[in-house]
């Protein structure tokens, strides 16, 4: 039965993802009942993945504006000024369901759609991140996801020839049947040569090159926006196939074609394929559009017009070009063993129009399916009916360590802090010979190529400070990525994010989004780290689990930083016996063991609120360390983050195998109580970061930081074998090799075992 003639049903429009009043907005918007061609259009535009209508309105409040920033959110990615008639080029995706149900190819079709995000804007991919969220290690689920993820990430990712240079993992019981992968990409672009998605001029034609169209990646948009039932294996067919070969000819060839004066606009196939590409094309020119279905290139037989509009099939482009320069284009995607076809044309209508087989099969005014789509203001619980459904019991009083050593080693061994290296090196992170700092510092950098410039890239996010208090989780996710451009000297320049959160009609859901978005604006305006582009990932939860079980609210930050000379970079090793150690920033040692890695790992309790983050401090201290890396007066710079202070002083040993002799100087009140050492050594208070500084240049940093009214701990020195710590009466000592066998040893043992 041809979509023309099916028989639009209840069922069918409740399979279609539209509730009643959604499908009553059809009929007003056709004045008649649509066919399921067109139906299907509308379900994919209007779904959660394409309209953010449960996310709009409360994304208009972001930051979004800066004199670095050239294109805000609303284009394919987010462009920022960096210097020399240069841009950066970036943005965030998720790709959740997907990746749960078929990892390998949920995970690599991730890459494959952000990378065509940043080329679709006339940018070359320099480097690709990405930030992964996991369940219990131990489920007997998350070594199939775990591995599937991770070699689909560098499957892609390597093939195409695009460095693999960083990201984070995180594991809670709360990805259990929801896990995240969310993927970033980096370009770089000319700024007279950025390309934008407006299609323009009466007549001129619209050309599809790329990939031929199958039957993949049907529904996909439409499975992205509802959680999972006891069924998301059934969902296979809905996830795509991605060949990172092909998408390697595609960047080639749109790049060449780019270098001419033949491209009006262009767009590429990401969700809902040819539907929101054409759509999206259309409706920010404001203009209408003619597609000859029969045009199309398909690689199966028998395809309809509903199977051709909703396909999510991989490596495609859609194009408006110059009239007369067609044959011109074609010859650069043939010569790429591409396909290039002439699909239709831009009209004045301000309608889609398809044909097929000579039949007009749909005729949509284009206004409702994108400017008119949907919009909700769901209802939030207050910050108190949030704070009593939360559950986060007060922290109360905080028994002393027993064995600071012991507690060293099972944290520096525990899934949030050990080695990723068992990740990391499955990703080519060298191709392309512009990676300056390798996974496993703060901030992975890459050179511009060709200059001494470097772009500085991060992700970061800590779903459990957000759970306990989504403002201050926001605020502290913005905060720990401008701590980690700044510890490699990086000057922080704009954020992507992607905003991984539950079933938003939920007010408890609710709650938590908005919560973190308050937090995530204020820290972006203390900050001038504005937000340039982004993705909202909602109904992340899974009811196969057992009733219904959210992910952690999860706003993943992507942000990039430039360096002026990448030859001044930071990192995080040490370097020379006898430097000195100190610690900078806002609360010196520390004393907040609040839903820390500490009182989850050691004492099986997630209580207590997050660290409060003081953004005023937090600039304060990452101007400074900037100044310092710039005026090369320090070895080594690592922010504190999970884990705490010895943590991160036990990284930098390790990266730089070299151990540290820890004396701190202690006033006499300081250890009254038997808890403020464990503060001190593994509380997670923000704006600190861990510096390493010659004896000749110690006075130097210790005179600047006077002058800013910086504190300024003299923690002890670098040098022999061990980490080894006095604090009051009491010594501790751990050998580096004790310590390296306990972090390196997790995803061996997890993904070996």
């Amino acid at each position: 039965m041809s979509s023309t003639a099916t028989q639009i049903t209840p069922e069918i429009v409740a399979e279609h993802g539209l509730n009643e009043e959604e499908y009553a907005r059809v009929l007003n918007a056709l004045g008649r009942e649509p066919n399921l061609t067109e139906l299907g259009i509308f379900s994919v535009m209007w779904s959660e993945h394409c309209s953010y209508k449960s996310s709009r309105i409360h994304l208009k409040k972001l930051p979004i504006e800066g004199p670095q920033v050239i294109c805000g959110p609303g284009e394919n990615a987010g462009v920022v000024d960096i210097g020399d008639g240069q841009a950066a080029i970036f943005k965030m995706e998720s790709h959740n369901h997907p990746s749960y149900i078929e990892p390998y190819q949920g995970a690599a079709t991730g890459v494959g759609g952000i990378l065509r995000d940043v080329f679709t804007m006339g940018a070359r991919p320099i480097a690709n991140m990405n930030a992964l969220r996991f369940g219990r290690p131990d489920h007997p689920k998350m070594r199939h996801l775990i591995s599937g993820v991770v070699r689909g990430i560098g499957g892609y990712g390597n093939c195409v020839g695009v460095p693999t240079v960083g990201g984070e993992v995180n594991f809670h019981p709360a990805y259990d049947g929801n896990i995240l992968v969310n993927a970033m990409t980096v370009g770089v672009a000319d700024t007279d040569k950025i390309f934008y998605s407006a299609a323009s001029g009466v007549g001129n034609p619209i050309v599809y090159v790329g990939s031929k169209t199958g039957r993949d990646g049907i529904h996909g948009a439409t499975m992205a926006s509802a959680d999972f039932g006891e069924d998301s294996d059934a969902k296979r067919p809905t996830v795509q196939v991605g060949d990172p070969f092909t998408e390697k000819l595609l960047i080639e060839a749109c790049l060449e074609l780019m270098a001419s004066d033949a491209i009006v606009a262009i767009q590429d196939m990401g969700a809902a394929g040819l539907t929101s590409s054409s759509v999206e094309m259309a409706s920010k020119g404001g203009v209408g559009l003619l597609l000859n279905m029969d045009a199309v290139p398909q690689r199966e037989t028998g395809m309809t017009a509903y199977e051709m509009m909703l396909s999510e099939s991989q490596e495609r482009m859609l194009m408006v070009l110059k009239p007369g320069r067609e044959a011109f284009a074609e010859a650069i995607f043939h010569k790429w063993e591409l396909d290039f076809a002439i699909i239709g044309e831009v009209t004045d209508t301000g309608r889609m129009v398809l044909v097929h087989h000579g039949e007009t099969v749909c005729d949509i005014p284009l206004a409702p399916l994108a400017d008119d789509a949907p919009l909700y203001d769901r209802p939030a619980a207050s910050k108190e009916e949030y704070k009593a459904w939360a559950g986060i019991k007060p922290l109360g009083d905080i028994p002393e360590s027993t064995d600071i050593a012991a507690d060293l080693l099972k944290l520096m061994a525990s899934p949030d802090i050990a080695s990723r290296r068992w990740i990391w090196e499955q990703y080519d992170h060298m191709v392309g010979a512009d990676t300056v700092q390798r996974p496993g510092g703060d901030a992975a950098v890459v050179r511009v190529h060709g200059t001494q410039k470097g772009i500085a890239i991060s992700t970061d996010c800590t779903p459990r400070y957000c759970y306990a208090d989504p403002y201050e989780g926001g605020k502290q996710a913005i905060a720990e990525c401008y701590r980690n451009l700044s510890a490699v000297g990086a000057t922080p320049l704009a954020v992507t994010n992607c905003l991984n959160f539950a079933n938003p009609q939920r007010p408890e859901i609710m709650a938590q989004f908005t919560g973190c978005l308050e937090g995530m604006g204020d820290a972006c305006r203390a900050l001038d780290f504005p937000i340039v582009s982004g993705n909202v990932s909602l109904y992340n939860e899974s009811k196969a689990t057992g009733g219904g079980s959210a992910i952690l609210p999860t706003p993943a930050i992507g942000g990039i930083g430039l360096l002026a000379d990448v030859d001044k970079m930071a990192t995080v090793a040490f370097k020379a016996e006898g430097n000195i150690v100190l610690a900078i920033g806002a609360n010196g040692y520390g004393t907040h063991l609040g839903q820390s890695v500490w009182l989850r790992e050691v004492l099986g309790r997630e209580d207590g609120p997050p660290p409060p983050v003081d953004l005023e401090k937090e600039r304060q201290a990452g101007e400074f360390v900037r100044r310092l890396v710039s005026d090369q007066l320090v070895a080594a710079v690592h922010d504190v983050s999970d884990g705490g202070l010895l943590i991160a002083v036990t990284e930098m040993a390790l990266a730089g195998n070299l151990g540290a002799r820890l004396n701190p100087s202690f006033k006499s009140d300081d250890l009254e109580n038997g808890a403020r050492l464990t503060g001190m050594m593994f509380g997670e208070d923000q704006g600190r970061f861990v510096l390493e500084v010659s004896e000749q240049n110690w006075p130097k940093v210790r005179e600047r930081a006077q002058e800013q009214n910086l504190s300024c701990l003299h923690l002890g020195f670098v040098g022999g074998n061990t980490i080894s710590l006095s604090g009051g009466v009491s010594k501790w000592q751990w050998p580096l090799t004790d310590l390296r066998t306990a972090h390196e040893g997790f995803f061996p043992a997890l993904m070996d075992g």
